[in-house]
């Protein structure tokens, strides 16, 4: 089993299927973890799930995770849009990251637009709601089957 992924969520994130389900949808953010376990499961990937509301908690995560995961996949919530500290700790770890969006932030709020994670990230996955995290599980696991190969 390979070194795996960390999938960081954000703030807000604990309460995915009670929050504005109209936005966010239905799911909880547990169902999400639970769907991509089995697929981690299943393609022999080591997978593991970090939940905070407070921005430092992520950062310190972010820090660990330099020897222990080839990939991040995060939904940063709101602090994509202003937290440099998150910036800079994933440029810092030099692990490819994937970031996650529910909603297509770009057809919301303005202040929305701007992310400061897609900057560090090899790509992003926007608007497809639960189906983000999955389709960014299946594009981490072509990245780190390209970098085995």
């Amino acid at each position: 089993m390979s070194r795996g992924i960390l999938v960081i969520n954000g703030p807000n994130l604990n309460l995915l299927g009670q929050r504005e389900p109209a936005l966010y949808g239905n799911q909880s953010l547990g169902e999400i973890n639970q769907e991509l376990e089995r697929m981690a499961s299943a393609s022999g990937i080591g997978i593991e799930f970090f939940q905070s509301n407070h921005e430092g908690e992520l950062v310190d995560r972010i820090q660990q995770a330099r020897d222990d995961f080839e990939l991040i996949i995060i939904n940063a919530g709101a602090l994509s849009h202003y937290s440099i500290s998150l910036h800079d700790a994933l440029r810092a770890v030099n692990i490819p990251v994937i970031e996650v969006h529910l909603s297509n932030i770009y057809t919301r709020e303005e202040f929305r637009h701007k992310s400061l994670i897609s900057p560090v990230a090899v790509g992003g996955i926007f608007g497809f709601g639960a189906l983000s995290y999955r389709l960014a599980f299946l594009a981490a696991c072509e990245i780190i089957k390209g970098r085995e190969a």
